[in-house]
Order: C-alpha cells, then sequence, then structure tokens
C-alpha cells in the first residue's frame, strides 16, 4: 500500500470543517490550536479528550476552551463543556468526557472565541460482545531518527479500536553533532528543542510541544485513543527508581527533581487519566477490557520497581587467572545477575496484575494482553564463532562502521559466555521475571506479552526456568529510533539471534514501523508492519510476518 499524507490531512481537514460551524464560544482570546487533539484512556462511558492552545505572543493569563463531542455522522453533539487552562499546566487541555456510549465512535474538537481545533476521532470500549478488536502497537519515536511514516500508516488504517504505545513517545538529548539520531536529524531539519539535553520542566514540556507539532503524529491521535505508558527516555535512557544511566547529579541535579519535572509534563501533554488524588504519580498501570474479547493490562516497569540495571563495563570484573593474567569473574557476575532481589516490577503491582488476569480469565475473555516495555524473552547474545570462520568473521568486523566497531568487538567477545544480549531488558532481572511467570501460572493464563524499547521486530516463545511455555511475546520496533542493525551494516543480527535462542521465533534488527494485532473469540493475528523508508515520502508499508495463534479448548497454539 502506498502512503501519501496529503490526501489524510484533507479527510480530517473535511471534517474539520463541516463540523464546526455551530461550536460555541469560549473566552474572546486569539489563540492556535497548533499541536493538534489527541484522545486516551476510552472507558465504556468515557474517554480522555486532550489538545494545547498556544496564545498570541504576550498574552499569559487564563483561557477558557470549549469542547464537544459529536456522534460519528451527523452534527448532534451528545456532550459538551468548557474547562479553563493557563501557565500552570503549558496551555494543554485535559477533558475526561463522560456519558457516552459503549462500543461508539465519535468525533471531537475544541475552540476558543473564534478558533477552532482539528476535528478528532475517537472510541469508547465494548461492553460485551465478541466484535474484534483491532489494534496498533507502537514505541520508540525518535524526532531526529527520520520521519514519522509509521503514524501516517497508521492514521488510514480503515479499522482501529486504539493505539497502545508502549513508551519513549519522547527522547531527552540534545542536538549536538554527535548526539543519538543527529546525524540524520541534520539532513531533514528535525533537530531537537531545546537544543541542549532537557532537565526542567520547561525543558520537557518544549521537548514534548515539538513532538506533537509533526503533522503524522497529529494524524495518528486525531484518528483513534492511545493507550500510553512510558519508558525511560520520557525522563533519561536506563531509568530506574533512584537514577538513570543518563543523569550524572553533579552536573543536572537531584534525580527526584528531574523525575518530577519529567512526569509533570507527561501528564500535561498526553491524554492519559490523571492520577487519583494521594496515589503515586509513577504508578501507572491499569486495565482496558475490550468487550468479551480481551483485557489489556499496561503495567510499569521503570520507575515504581525498577531496581538499578546491571552493566557490563561496571559489573563484569576481573580476577586473577591460572598463570596470573586477569579473567573475567563470570560467576561473580552471574552471582548478581541471578540475585532474587533484582526485580523491575515489585509486588504491588504483580498483586494487582495476577488480580487482573485471573478476572478476566473468570469473565470468559480468551485473551489477555500485556502493554509491557522492555524485551521479555530469554535472549542471549549470538557466538559468531561458532557459526562463521575466521575469515568470515573478520570480513564481517570490516563492514562495520568504524565506529561502532570496537563496541561490536567487545559485544562478540561477552557472548561468547552466553551472557544476555541487552541487561536493560527483562534479561536484566531474571529473579523477578520468574516471579511474572509464576503470576501467570497461578492465573492459568497464557498472555500475550506487547514489548517495546528494543528499535527491533520480535516474536518469542516465552518460557520459564523449568522450560514451561508461559505467554507468547510480539515486540514491536521503532516508529524511527535507530537499530542495533543499522548500526552494524549487513551482519544478519536478527537471524544470528534466532539461531542462538530458543525462544526467539522470529527477530528482526532493521525494518522501522509497528504492530497491528487483530484479536477475535479465537484468533489473535499480529502483524509486523514496516515501512519502506523513514527519509522521504510518499512510501511503501508492507507485513514483514503475520503470526497466528489459535485458542481452542483453553489452549494457544501457533509460535
Amino acid at each position: 500500500m502506498s502512503m501519501n499524507r496529503r490526501g489524510l490531512l484533507g479527510l480530517f481537514g473535511a471534517g474539520a470543517a463541516a463540523g464546526c460551524a455551530t461550536l460555541p464560544s469560549g473566552e474572546d482570546v486569539a489563540v492556535a490550536f497548533a499541536h493538534g487533539v489527541a484522545s486516551g484512556d476510552p472507558a465504556t462511558d468515557r474517554v480522555i479528550l486532550w489538545t494545547r492552545v498556544t496564545p498570541e505572543v504576550g498574552q499569559a493569563g487564563p483561557v477558557s476552551v470549549v469542547w464537544r463531542v459529536l456522534e460519528a455522522e451527523g452534527d448532534r453533539v451528545v456532550a459538551t463543556g468548557s474547562v479553563m487552562t493557563g501557565p500552570e499546566r503549558d496551555y494543554t487541555v485535559k477533558v475526561d468526557a463522560a456519558g457516552l456510549k459503549p462500543g461508539r465512535d465519535y468525533r471531537y474538537d475544541f475552540a476558543v472565541g473564534e478558533a477552532r481545533s482539528p476535528l478528532g476521532r475517537t472510541r469508547t470500549l465494548a461492553a460485551g460482545g465478541m466484535a474484534p478488536v483491532n489494534l496498533a502497537v507502537a514505541s520508540c519515536q525518535l524526532h531526529p531518527g527520520g520521519l514519522f511514516n509509521a503514524y501516517e500508516a497508521i492514521a488510514a488504517l480503515p479499522s482501529l479500536d486504539a493505539v497502545v504505545h508502549l513508551g519513549d513517545y519522547i527522547y531527552e538529548y540534545g542536538a549536538q553533532e554527535d548526539a543519538y539520531g543527529m546525524a540524520t536529524g541534520a539532513k531533514l531539519g528535525r533537530v531537537p528543542q531545546p537544543p541542549h539535553e532537557i532537565v526542567t520542566l520547561a525543558d520537557y514540556r518544549l521537548r514534548h510541544a515539538q513532538y506533537k507539532t509533526d503533522p503524522d503524529l497529529q494524524a495518528a491521535h486525531a484518528r483513534a485513543p492511545f493507550i500510553c505508558v512510558w519508558d525511560d527516555h520520557e525522563t533519561a535512557n536506563d531509568a530506574w527508581m533512584h537514577g538513570a544511566e543518563n543523569h550524572q547529579p553533579e552536573t543536572e541535579g537531584d534525580f527526584a527533581q528531574r523525575k518530577a519535572a519529567a512526569l509533570k509534563a507527561y501528564y500535561e501533554w498526553m491524554p492519559i487519566r490523571e492520577a487519583e488524588p494521594g496515589a503515586l504519580r509513577e504508578a501507572i498501570h491499569r486495565s482496558f477490557h475490550f468487550g468479551d474479547v480481551a483485557s489489556l493490562m499496561m503495567v510499569e516497569t521503570r520507575l515504581t520497581g525498577r531496581i538499578e540495571p546491571l552493566d557490563y563495563a561496571k559489573d563484569l570484573t576481573a580476577m586473577e587467572g591460572p598463570d596470573g593474567e586477569p579473567v573475567l569473574d563470570l560467576d561473580a557476575f552471574r552471582a548478581k545477575l541471578n540475585d532474587p532481589g533484582r526485580d523491575l516490577m515489585g509486588a504491588q503491582q504483580r498483586d494487582w496484575l495476577k488480580h487482573e488476569l485471573s478476572a478476566s480469565k473468570a469473565r470468559g475473555r480468551p485473551w489477555q494482553v500485556l502493554g509491557n516495555q522492555v524485551v521479555m524473552a530469554r535472549v542471549a547474545g549470538p557466538d559468531v564463532s561458532r557459526t562463521l570462520t575466521e575469515a568470515e568473521v573478520e570480513g564481517l568486523m570490516a563492514r562495520i562502521p568504524e565506529a561502532y566497531r570496537d563496541q561490536f568487538e567487545q559485544a562478540l567477545f561477552l557472548f561468547r559466555m552466553g551472557l544476555p544480549f541487552n541487561l536493560d531488558a527483562w534479561d536484566g532481572y531474571p529473579a523477578g521475571r520468574e516471579r511474572l511467570y509464576a503470576v501467570f501460572a497461578e492465573a492459568g493464563v497464557q498472555p500475550i506479552v506487547l514489548s517495546g524499547d528494543s528499535h527491533a521486530f520480535w516474536v518469542n516463545e516465552l518460557k520459564d526456568a523449568g522450560g514451561a511455555r508461559r505467554a507468547v511475546e510480539f515486540g514491536t520496533s521503532a516508529i524511527s529510533s535507530p537499530s542495533i542493525g543499522d548500526a552494524i551494516g549487513g551482519f544478519p543480527l536478527g537471524a544470528a539471534l534466532m539461531q542462538a535462542n530458543d525462544e526467539v521465533r522470529f527477530c528482526d534488527q532493521s525494518a522501522k514501523g509497528f504492530i497491528l494485532l487483530t484479536l477475535t473469540e479465537d484468533r489473535a493475528e499480529a502483524a509486523l508492519m514496516q515501512v519502506s523508508t523513514l527519509f522521504a515520502k510518499p512510501f511503501e508499508v508492507s507485513a514483514l510476518k503475520q503470526v497466528v495463534l489459535i485458542r481452542a479448548d483453553g489452549a494457544i497454539t501457533g509460535v
């Protein structure tokens, strides 16, 4: 299918022009709706509606914004109201629009005086029944990394219940010549704003604002409700409860203050339901039920229960070998890795998840789905010395760009020892993963696990330490963030990971795009959708791979 944004924007523009003639006016001030509209966190009777008004320069007071919800067709208004916004929340607007009917499509918009927003589409959750559920699964959208062509493709989908976003909605890096993604960003004119690494509330707000000026992201938000969780880059790379790899207290201050600023901006700028009064703002795990077909549990694995990730450079130490030469102390490292205290979810969230999974099964829903941030499968790095000759390895190294050659050579050395491919994923927390698998077993379910973060496509069969199958994992690649496969030339890393790991049934480390997950009473189909380019329009979108799971007599077959 060939994609071109012109026709898509024309569709939304025509709807907006036709639907706004009778919208009541708000306060008579001059504003623009430069960041589009969005909806999120749908329920059977309500949905979050979002926009942001941009006042004229020099105008800094409060603004009254009128909102309305219309039926999918025609001009009948089914809900309306007004809300105040101002500089205290960066002029963002968030409405929990209630009184809607289950399983319905709606349109919505906003107005301030004569200024009117684009028209958005949203959908409530079905209260029951076995209507098919269509979910687009997205993650990792580095603005300098390339055009958001995948979002244009998502916006054009003919049937879509929700977009499940698994995190890395923004990135914190600056615009230095050697900053992440800037080799591409400089060529495309996609330069981060502000141009430095974001640390303060003003910084995070401006970065969110820049992302939401992207027309393809705006089109996707206007197409269907988003169900979102954050990963690490919404705060800083490789974040955990009390710090991050990309946070230096000596120059960037207290991490808790930076995290608070990041979360305030996130809640302002994202169509996510606000935390209950007194609740921990980091605890955004929550459930969504799509009729009698599926339950979606969004989990949080960064800021509420994750202890500090291990790091090979810091935690894999040397000891004196038999001949007096230093050797790596693998036993000591594996003891750290397998420490029973290593966790990234926490007991409270696991208890919540067990209850939700058990309740979904008791209701008779055939599918339980986890919206999870990082790859869950057991994935050891590939030992290429077992499959390539010495000459082939030398040829491989010659093809690796010089900037990555030393790093890649070190990784290949470590992978000969069967060490994990990624310590920031569930592989860095094996005891916590076993506790999670025990929850699956106790609830009597084998869920579909959705994963982001890796910038790669995955199909994995998840097994516990005893070899019992506990879940199936579909990992989505990035919308635009660079992949390891991009950096190492033509080396077939995905194929090497498949060969080295029993749980990895499919892996592609280069393609970019999203997953289209379709769920029916007895069938789950995951289409790994790739875009042909991140650097131009028009582009092509196609299914890189399609996987079908069949549920019959309580058992799942496939993968």
